[in-house]
């Protein structure tokens, strides 16, 4: 037993798990099972509250109700000093809100960078949307995710 963890931990969590049955037709479920072996994820519950907690982060990001975390990753040209300069610029306005930027030298030629952003969702959405927006960015994805998991 890991140290720390009392006895009957593991039957106090399994209490908190509720079952219930769903409907759903064969192909798709097929489809489901094989996207599960593709992923190497061990059951299709894990996979389900995987895709429920994932769909309530989305809810809450449209919402746009309180405080949220997002990484922004770029992939831009390095050699061009304009998208280096447009990019501090974006950083500036971000102010408290970037919380963190991981620089990586691709080749030459490209560089990528994440940064962390953390605020009020409506911030965050506008200011990852205005620096993947910067002329000379390449490829850009922003990853929103909740502060606590639902």
């Amino acid at each position: 037993m890991p140290r720390g963890r009392r006895k009957g931990a593991r039957a106090e969590a399994a209490a908190e798990l509720i079952r219930f049955g769903i409907s759903i037709p064969a192909a798709l479920l097929k489809k489901f099972d094989q996207h599960l072996l593709e992923k190497n994820q061990q059951n299709r519950s894990d996979a389900i509250r995987d895709l429920i907690r994932d769909r309530l982060v989305q809810v809450a990001w449209s919402d746009g109700k309180g405080d949220q975390v997002a990484t922004v990753t770029l992939v831009y040209d390095g050699q061009s000093s304009d998208v280096h300069r447009r990019l501090a610029e974006c950083k500036r306005a971000m102010g408290t809100h970037l919380m963190s930027v991981l620089h990586v030298r691709l080749s030459p030629r490209q560089e990528l960078e994440v940064l962390v952003l953390r605020g009020p969702v409506t911030n965050v959405r506008v200011e990852a949307e205005g620096v993947l927006a910067v002329k000379g960015i390449l490829h850009g994805k922003p990853v929103l995710t909740a502060l606590t998991a639902p």
